[in-house]
């Protein structure tokens, strides 16, 4: 009688070997929940907006049918609701724990870069008043208007050293690289950022949203920092702004929880490049077994914010096509991943840029609501431009 083989040991990954391993085409994310590295495609997720997680728990019940280990859907979902997605069920799936601060990153090089906004910054604020405009005469009351960098290098984009810079930066961000390349390019196209605002996450029964609005840029004088920080807990506009995202966040959540804990003040919290008006929100599911319930539906039922979109959500969404020249495609929207049981992470797309080839396309908004000031609105996104430039090398030049 032969002996039983025996069991293999479940590989043990650490989270810097993960990003080590990450190359363009991959999928990577990591926060302080862990960290996950995903190769190859086992499937497509194909579905209409509202729908999308429904076709992911089929395609991954039939993923455990066909004997793939513990899979996940993962990717990135594009603004508008006839955005692209680029949502998939990974071959391969590797886990690993949150990615800890580390040495000093390689440059990223990339010599002389040139530097486009799009559109110009006078163009910016023309719209910002404009939207200013349509607050006063009309039923929208706050709209989040965004503009664009084009930073072109000399060489092609280092992507795997641009993503280290940005998870050694802040290795509490949500970092993610995420492949995004659509028939007809004419380069790979990879989406790559370090997002601070968790949309939804779920663990069992237990979900958590943290929005973020209103903010400060942070600066190196602990001093200016401890005063930029009260002044954004004492200003009206800011704690307007950030009422409206938290109430709604608050209002689809409930649909789902059976209880709901929503901080009746909001707190400051930190990036390295900015100090934010923040709200931990989080409830127990009444059904954590429906599709519609697990972490992609929460996410689908919650975007977009008022953080990145307006309110009311279809006036602002239709403002702002009218009013921004250039196409957000996946800025703005949501990126993260889903497992079989529904458990997940998703966040808000911001902190992002676009790279192809030599360019790196970087995007950043404002909300504007009444009482806001368009040189005020252009000079935040320019604050929020920091943290991709610099992960470039480029700090100071938006």
């Amino acid at each position: 009688m032969s002996s039983p083989a025996p069991a293999r040991p479940r590989p043990v990954h650490q989270a810097a070997d993960l990003l080590a391993a990450y190359l363009p085409g991959s999928f990577y994310y990591s926060s302080a929940r862990g960290s996950l590295l995903a190769d190859g495609v086992y499937s497509p997720v194909h579905a209409a907006p509202g729908e999308r997680a429904r076709a992911a728990a089929e395609v991954l019940d039939a993923a455990l049918v066909a004997g793939v280990p513990e899979p996940v859907v993962a990717g990135a979902i594009g603004f508008r609701p006839d955005a692209p997605s680029s949502l998939v069920v990974p071959a391969v799936v590797r886990r690993a724990g949150p990615p800890r601060a580390g040495g000093p990153v390689a440059p990223l090089g990339g010599g002389t870069w040139s530097v486009s906004p799009r559109p110009a910054p006078e163009v910016y604020t023309t719209a910002v008043a404009k939207a200013l405009d349509e607050i006063r005469d009309g039923d929208l009351r706050k709209i989040v208007l965004a503009r664009c960098l084009d930073v072109t290098g000399g060489d092609p984009v280092a992507v795997p050293r641009l993503l280290a810079r940005l998870v050694h930066a802040d290795p509490a961000a949500h970092a993610f690289a995420v492949d995004v390349s659509a028939p007809g390019d004419p380069a790979p196209r990879t989406l790559i950022g370090a997002s601070p605002e968790l949309l939804v996450s779920r663990r069992g029964r237990i979900v958590l949203a943290n929005p973020l609005a209103g903010s400060r840029p942070r600066v190196a004088d602990d001093a200016e920092n401890a005063r930029r920080i009260s002044d954004l807990l004492a200003s009206e506009k800011d704690r307007h702004e950030h009422a409206h995202v938290a109430a709604q966040v608050a209002e689809v959540l409930g649909r789902f929880c059976l209880d709901l804990d929503v901080p009746a003040e909001p707190e400051v919290i930190g990036t390295p490049t900015m100090w934010h008006l923040s709200t931990r929100i989080s409830g127990r599911l009444a059904d954590a077994g429906d599709a519609g319930s697990s972490a992609l539906g929460l996410a689908e039922a919650l975007h977009p914010t008022p953080a990145v979109c307006g309110v009311p959500t279809g006036l602002a969404r239709d403002t702002i096509a009218a009013l921004e020249p250039e196409d957000r495609g996946y800025y703005a929207g949501l990126v993260g991943w889903t497992d079989q049981d529904g458990d997940g992470e998703w966040v808000v797309t911001i902190r992002c840029a676009e790279v192809r080839d030599r360019t790196v396309r970087l995007f950043a908004g404002a909300g504007v609501v009444a009482g806001s000031d368009p040189a005020a609105e252009l000079a935040e996104t320019g604050a929020k431009f920091g943290t991709m430039l610099r992960a470039l090398g480029l700090e100071g030049v938006a």
